[in-house]
């Protein structure tokens, strides 16, 4: 793991930290270390872009402010992966925010046992670990595979030091949460904690239901890499009420929405810059306000306070497993690296279908450029292709694969994305 300083600038360092897939307690050293040195630390994705070492490279000559910080990757607002500047004093804004919540919410910061399955280059995944730092809490990490296993999950808890004596709290994506309340061990697990985040996608109404029959103290939340973490939080015992949102904002964040259905954050912990077409650029407006790129209502929630309630995505991007996925990018992605193989394409279209486990998942339609691939060569192809994308991120691989001869964008270039998913689910798939 690369911990070796790339720049120096104005008597501070932005040092590389290359964060395993395998796991987070090799990053915590680092990030103490940053934290304490006042450094800048870039968290870099296991599956990262030429892009983010652009962005990493580009600090060289971007001015960054005093004390240190945190250079992460984030879905983005605007139809593109992208990275933010979050300064350790936004992210102690940020996490003091979440423990006055917290106290209004019945529970002390102080006396928490953290739970942390999130991986450590997505501030879902930091931030745990940051407010346990703050608040004097304990913080244990939680590897990927053992959520997947909910009955050995369950024994490692019960094996904690603080386990069944500190209540535990967890922050969960709506994938995550699907799959432990499929499973007995999994239920006997999430009953056991005293609150459960649950953010990064929306909350299928189904699963949350669910959630309410089994009496679970969830908490769904918003918030993004810009905003370092939650701005709006609902209570455990507002959801166990029935009430749909994400909740209140913070006491730190103010929430508008435009004409257009925009929803709009303004707090002073938002990133000071972010990674856009090729430079770093502040996010905020002239009145310090970010758009989200999400569409939202303010609506009446208990008491005086403001619910907040979001309608969906207003770019191309989608959610999936907790990912923010860009079916166009990853269209022009497999072009790429297919014509790389020799095999050409002359046309890929990826849509989203809903899926009660991931959210969102995308299936591919493809026109391969040879005529000669008929439906008997098509389950090679298939195979190529599969293979071409067997290491992207499990939520940007497609579902499925589609044979369609006749895929072609409009006269004017532009695809009619509802025509072709008229398409799909007319053929008959097999």
């Amino acid at each position: 793991m690369n911990a070796v300083p790339d720049h120096a600038m104005d008597g501070h360092q932005v040092r590389l930290c290359d964060v395993p897939a395998t796991g987070a307690r090799g990053v915590i050293p680092q990030l103490e270390a940053a934290v304490g040195q006042g450094d800048w630390l870039f968290l870099r994705a296991p599956q990262f872009s030429a892009d983010q070492d652009a962005a990493r490279e580009a600090l060289a000559s971007h001015a960054l402010p005093q004390g240190g910080g945190v250079v992460l990757a984030s879905g983005g607002s605007q139809g593109e992966r992208s990275c933010c500047l979050l300064p350790w004093p936004h992210l102690e804004a940020a996490a003091a925010a979440c423990g006055d919540w917290l106290r209004g919410a019945g529970l002390d910061p102080r006396t928490l046992l953290l739970l942390n399955p999130l991986p450590m280059h997505h501030v879902s995944g930091l931030m745990p670990w940051f407010r346990s730092r703050q608040w004097g809490a304990d913080h244990q990490v939680l590897s990927a595979e053992l959520m997947k296993r909910p009955a050995a999950l369950l024994e490692a808890c019960e094996a904690l030091e603080f386990w069944g004596q500190k209540p535990a709290v967890v922050s969960l994506v709506p994938t995550q949460l699907r799959r432990l309340i499929g499973q007995e061990e999994g239920v006997a697990w999430l009953q056991q904690l005293a609150l459960i985040w649950v953010g990064g996608a929306a909350l299928p109404l189904p699963l949350a239901d669910r959630a309410r029959e089994l009496r679970l103290p969830l908490a769904p939340c918003y918030g993004a890499t810009e905003t370092a973490a939650m701005v709006a939080a609902q209570t455990p015992a507002q959801f166990l009420a029935g009430e749909t949102g994400c909740g209140s904002p913070l006491a730190d964040v103010e929430l508008r929405v435009k004409g257009d259905g925009t929803l709009m954050v303004r707090t002073e912990r938002l990133a000071v810059s972010r990674w856009h077409k090729g430079q770093w650029v502040s996010l905020r407006d002239s009145e310090g306000w970010w758009c989200s790129g999400d569409a939202a209502d303010l609506l009446e929630g208990t008491g005086d306070s403001t619910r907040l309630v979001i309608r969906g995505r207003l770019d191309g991007a989608i959610h999936s497993g907790g990912e923010t996925v860009f079916p166009e990018q990853l269209e022009q992605r497999l072009r790429h690296q297919a014509n790389a193989q020799g095999l050409g394409l002359d046309a890929v279209l990826m849509l989203a279908v809903d899926s009660p486990e991931w959210g969102q998942r995308l299936v591919a339609l493809v026109r391969p450029a040879s005529p000669l691939v008929d439906a008997s060569a098509w389950p090679e192809l298939q195979r190529w292709l599969q293979a071409i994308t067997a290491t992207w991120l499990p939520a940007e691989r497609p579902l499925q694969w589609c044979h369609c001869p006749e895929l072609a964008p409009s006269e004017a270039g532009k695809w009619e994305r509802e025509r072709w998913r008229r398409w799909y689910f007319s053929v008959d798939r097999g």
